[in-house]
């Protein structure tokens, strides 16, 4: 059993430094993906929230030629490590937007549920079924174990693995509040899930 979001929840612990410096850090990287989207973009705009659990989020929004607007969200640790690396940073960004595209008419952020009966519909009939079909998707025709678990230290978890693979870790499970805050800020969850199964794989000698 492993838990992918372990430095996504350390987000919401701020590292020991002061309240100015972790300012300055977080207008930097808010500043570096303006820089960096507008590289593919001509109008981009964006805004920093602060959440309760992750820390930092950071809100992009792009418009495309015919004018329609999308909007995506980053979490800090992402950003600050993609920056760092050196790893395209600019290309990836873009790419979550290029994605958003695919949807013609602009697509703004989901409305966020406002109380848990809300969130458990949009869990139960949005953010489960999407994650079951694309694990089952992209690891066709190899069976594929998902669905929904409790976890004794994290609650409620989506989990994926191979029950082909019968020593060793076989399962990756992600917290369902997790899931939904990435489809809150119009990223893919079952990306998560995809690339948790894509490392027990390469744990084990199949990639």
């Amino acid at each position: 059993m492993t838990n992918e979001t372990t430095n996504e929840e350390k987000n919401g612990n701020q590292p020991e430094m002061t309240q100015e410096k972790w300012n300055e850090l977080v207008q930097a990287v808010y500043h570096n993906g303006l820089v960096a989207l507008r590289m593919s973009f001509e109008s981009v705009e964006g805004q920093v929230s602060n959440s309760e659990a992750y820390g930092s989020v950071f809100l992009y929004r792009v418009k495309d030629k015919a004018n329609d607007e999308y909007v995506c969200g980053f979490f800090l640790r992402e950003m600050a490590s993609r920056f760092q690396s050196g790893n395209d940073p600019a290309v990836w960004m873009a790419s979550f937007f290029h994605e958003l595209m695919k949807t013609k008419g602009g697509r703004p952020l989901p409305k966020p549920p406002t109380n848990e009966d809300e969130a458990k519909a949009v869990i139960d009939n949005e953010v489960v079924p999407l994650c079951i079909a694309a694990v089952r998707e992209e690891f066709a025709p190899e069976q594929v174990h998902a669905g929904l678990a409790l976890n004794p230290e994290h609650g409620p978890v989506f989990e994926a693995g191979f029950p082909a693979i019968t020593e060793g870790h076989n399962v990756c499970a992600i917290p369902l509040h997790f899931l939904l805050t990435h489809y809150q800020l119009n990223r893919d969850p079952s990306e998560l899930l995809i690339q948790g199964l894509y490392n027990i794989r390469k744990e084990h000698g199949l990639e």
